[in-house]
C-alpha cells in the first residue's frame, strides 16, 4: 500500500482534509494529529473499519477504541442517557484531553468498543483533528497511531516509522502540544473513576464534579482485567531495550544510575539514561538524554515517547530513568513510564 503524506504543518488544507474524509467514509485508515498524540482514525460506526485499526496496529480486539467527535450534539447518537457529570465535564474540558466512558447506543458496533456495552468519547482540541472528524462523517475511532505496545507517536515521522505502507494516509500537523494520551474517566458508576491519568488531573476533575476515584487497576498489570479503556490491561509504550525506573533520594538515584551504567560500560555495552535539564551533566558511561525540565512538567510529557523511540534507534542495551513526581501531570507521566518499564523499579 502507498501511504500518502499530507503536510498541514502550516494549517488546515481543505483539499487534503476532503481527501482524508473520503478515505474514512470508504472504510480506510488515516493518521492525524491531536493535542495529545497522533491518532489512527477510522469510521467508528463501521465495524469493518474498526477491525482494520486492530489489524494495522496488531492490537488485541478486546482493547476498546476511543470515539472522537467534533461537536457536542454528536454524542447523543452514540450514547444512552447522559449522567449529569458528563455535561459539567464537557463544559469544563471540551474540546480537550478528556475522554468519558458512557453507556453506548446501538449505533456503535462492538468492534469499536472491544465488545463492551460502554463507549469512550472525546472531543480533541486540534483544528486539524476536528476538521477531519467532520469530513469523515462525524465519528472517528482513533487509538494512537503506532504498532501496539510501541511508544506512542508525537510526530508524523513517528507514525511513518510504524505505519508507512500499512495505512492509507498520514496527516502531518507538526509535533503535538501535550504528548500523553487523554485522561479517561468512567461515568457509568455512581462516583466517577479515572481509568487512565492524563493532562487533566484528579484534582481538576474534582473541582468540577466532586469526588473522583482512581481505578485500582492502575497500580499494576493484572492479566485477568477486562479493559474498560485503552491501556488498562496490556503493556504499552515499551522501548526495545529493558527499561528500569530508579526511585529514591535524587542524589542516591544519580549514584545508583552511574553504578549501573558503569557496569554496562565495563561489559562492553552502552546504556541509555533518561535525565532532566537539571541532571543532564550528572551521568557518565552512558548515552544521556534530557526529557525536559522539572520546573516545566509539560516538557517532560512532550518528550517521553520521543526519547524512548530515540533509544530504540541508538540500540542501547538497557535504559535507566529517573522518576518524575511533578505537580499536575506526575501521575500520568509515571503511569506511562511504569507501563513502558513493565513495572520494573529499583528503589534506593
Amino acid at each position: 500500500m502507498n501511504t500518502v503524506l499530507e503536510d498541514m504543518r502550516d494549517g488546515v488544507r481543505e483539499d487534503g482534509i476532503s481527501r482524508a474524509g473520503e478515505i474514512l467514509r470508504s472504510g480506510g485508515l488515516v493518521a492525524f494529529p491531536t493535542e495529545t498524540v497522533y491518532g489512527l482514525g477510522a469510521n467508528a460506526l463501521d465495524a469493518g473499519a474498526s477491525a482494520r485499526i486492530y489489524r494495522a496496529k496488531g492490537r488485541p480486539s478486546d482493547n476498546p477504541l476511543i470515539v472522537h467527535i467534533a461537536e457536542w450534539d454528536a454524542i447523543k447518537a452514540i450514547t444512552g442517557d447522559l449522567p449529569p457529570q458528563e455535561k459539567l465535564l464537557s463544559d469544563a474540558f471540551w474540546p480537550g484531553p478528556l475522554t468519558m466512558v458512557l453507556k453506548k447506543a446501538e449505533a456503535v458496533p462492538y468492534a469499536t468498543t472491544g465488545g463492551l456495552d460502554t463507549v469512550a468519547v472525546r472531543m480533541p482540541d486540534n483544528v486539524i483533528a476536528r476538521s477531519l472528524i467532520l469530513a469523515g462523517g462525524g465519528y472517528i475511532a482513533a487509538p494512537s497511531a503506532n504498532t501496539s505496545g510501541r511508544p506512542s507517536p508525537t510526530t508524523a515521522q513517528h507514525v511513518a516509522e510504524d505505519m508507512d505502507g500499512v495505512i492509507d494516509m498520514i496527516i502531518d500537523g507538526g509535533p503535538v502540544s501535550i504528548g500523553l494520551e487523554s485522561t479517561i474517566v468512567d461515568l457509568t458508576e455512581d462516583i466517577p473513576v479515572i481509568l487512565r491519568p492524563g493532562y487533566i488531573s484528579r484534582e481538576m476533575l474534582q473541582q468540577v464534579v466532586g469526588p473522583v476515584e482512581m481505578d485500582r487497576g492502575l497500580s499494576a498489570d493484572d492479566p485477568s482485567v477486562h479493559p474498560k479503556a485503552p491501556g488498562m490491561k496490556y503493556r504499552h509504550y515499551a522501548p526495545k531495550a529493558p527499561l528500569f525506573i530508579v526511585e529514591g533520594d535524587r542524589e542516591r538515584v544519580q549514584e545508583k544510575i552511574n553504578e549501573l551504567t558503569a557496569a554496562e560500560y565495563g561489559a562492553g555495552k552502552q546504556a541509555g539514561v533518561i535525565a532532566t535539564d537539571e541532571s543532564l551533566g550528572c551521568y557518565a558511561h552512558a548515552l544521556v538524554r534530557s526529557i525536559g525540565s522539572r520546573d516545566r512538567e509539560l516538557t517532560i510529557a512532550q518528550h517521553l515517547y520521543a526519547i524512548l523511540r530515540e533509544f530504540d534507534l541508538l540500540e542501547v542495551s538497557v535504559i535507566y530513568s529517573e522518576s518524575f513526581e511533578t505537580p499536575q501531570m506526575g501521575t500520568a507521566i509515571m503511569n506511562r513510564l511504569m507501563k513502558a518499564a513493565g513495572h520494573q523499579v529499583i528503589f534506593v
